[in-house]
């Protein structure tokens, strides 16, 4: 509890916004590649002017933001499906489970995880909400819990969320030309050779090993909370009943139209129909991408919420856990650009290739995602960021790239129970507060870390 009062003191006195760091980061990433990717016949004010010309060609890459908008819809689509009346429901009678804290903090954990691993912003948000609502079940009928316990269970989905179906770094590398496409300005026409077209969800998602990983991380943690929650005080509880859906109410001819169920399912089940027509032969081949995913989640998102105004409404009030990731991804695209086309990308992945073997590649490719994700707390920006420094060292040590781009998508989830950043939406629906949760969340970070790292070790 100690150690968790200072890392919660650091963060609160030290720690900028996220924001604010991604500016700092451009600053500094400006400042290395002037010092150590100058060609000596340049002079730093010419230099400083190219690397000016790499940011901005960076910030404005057309297949980085259709990337950026396309992860910002998984986020916002995901929260949507939670905020429809049939996950609602569901959420409801899991609460009538809840008897306890030992067995509310496995229900919770389990669940939350589970989701997550198919949606990281359905997980997020269902997590949160189940947690509240385990809270005002617990308060109604007189259950005495320890509310933060059952709190940080609702946030472990994010602990998950990369190695599963919607993470950033498995569903770019699924795409046809992706991986050649940010690795052309950094390795060479040998190492490109060697780049697979794309790298899809056999072996990365759903290899035997990923899925054998989560199942343990799954089990180990869920018990793990059992445990904790046997042990914990309770803690008193005043929550006021969350609102999770708003009933339609018509007040003109024209409101007809946009709270009519009939036209609602109809279109939804067009969408859907498409959907499965475009995209039936990708989901045989596992062929998960990006697009695959938002075109599912917004037919099934208009069908479950009945009509389209609740749909509407949903997303205006999902809309505002983006608004930070909005402007911050431009950022970090420019400071791709600057690494990219400095050649930093080449010595930093020379760096790590000296020290690490075919063996310690993936570990230390952990560690450092984990570092990363503290500072940039986006696996799309990581990605964005680190993806070419993982596959040009694994290209350099013979390391299979499924395995190096899973080891940087663990090391970027794991540290989500360290940050706080993603938690800023589940504390706002549960009223918890960061230093309430972040005791139980890095108990599951050192645990699930132990159970990733001996993962790739085997592996």
């Amino acid at each position: 509890m100690k150690a968790t009062k200072i890392i919660e003191n650091i963060f609160k006195n030290y720690l900028p916004s996220p924001f604010t760091i991604a500016i700092l980061l451009t600053f500094f990433t400006f400042f290395l590649a002037l010092v150590f990717t100058k060609p000596i016949e340049e002079t730093f004010l010419s230099y400083g002017k190219e690397i000016l010309e790499f940011w901005e060609t960076g910030i404005w890459s057309n297949s980085l933001l259709v990337f950026a908008y396309q992860m910002m819809l998984i986020l916002v689509l995901g929260h949507v499906l939670v905020l429809s009346k049939p996950i609602s429901n569901t959420i409801l009678h899991i609460t009538k489970y809840c008897t306890n804290t030992a067995n509310s903090a496995v229900i919770v954990a389990c669940s939350t995880m589970l989701v997550a691993f198919f949606n990281w912003g359905l997980g997020l948000i269902f997590g949160a909400l189940l947690a509240r609502k385990v809270a005002e079940h617990a308060q109604k009928s007189n259950i005495k819990i320890n509310y933060p316990i059952i709190g940080a269970a609702g946030y472990l989905g994010l602990m998950v969320w990369h190695g599963g179906i919607s993470g950033s770094a498995p569903i770019k590398i699924n795409e046809d030309g992706h991986i050649k496409s940010i690795m052309e300005q950094v390795s060479s026409s040998n190492l490109l050779n060697q780049i697979p077209n794309n790298i899809d969800y056999s072996q990365t998602v759903f290899s035997w090993w990923n899925l054998l990983i989560f199942t343990v991380v799954l089990i180990v943690i869920s018990i793990l909370f059992y445990f904790l929650g046997k042990h914990a005080k309770p803690t008193k509880i005043d929550l006021p009943t969350y609102q999770l859906q708003k009933d339609d109410f018509v007040t003109t001819k024209a409101e007809r139209l946009d709270t009519s169920k009939i036209l609602a399912m109809l279109f939804g089940f067009v969408v859907l129909l498409a959907f499965f027509i475009r995209y039936f032969n990708d989901i045989v081949e596992l062929k998960i991408t990006p697009n695959l995913i938002n075109f599912f989640l917004f037919g099934l998102g208009i069908m479950l919420h009945g009509s389209f105004k609740k749909f509407t409404s949903a997303v205006g009030e999902s809309i505002s856990d983006i608004s930070g990731i909005l402007i911050q991804f431009p950022l970090y695209f420019g400071i791709m650009g600057i690494m990219n086309q400095s050649g930093m990308v080449n010595l930093i992945s020379d760096f790590f290739v000296s020290i690490s073997t075919e063996i310690t590649l993936p570990i230390f490719t952990f560690f450092s995602a984990g570092l990363v994700n503290v500072f940039v707390p986006s696996g799309g920006g990581q990605w964005v960021v680190q993806g070419p420094i993982v596959v040009e060292s694994a290209l350099q040590l013979g390391v299979p790239l499924p395995k190096a781009i899973m080891a940087l998508a663990y090391g970027d989830q794991i540290t989500n129970m360290l940050q706080p950043f993603w938690a800023l939406p589940l504390l706002g629906i549960t009223k918890l507060k960061a230093k309430e949760i972040l005791p139980y969340t890095l108990i599951a970070m050192v645990v699930a870390s132990s159970i990733y790292i001996l993962g790739l070790l085997l592996v």
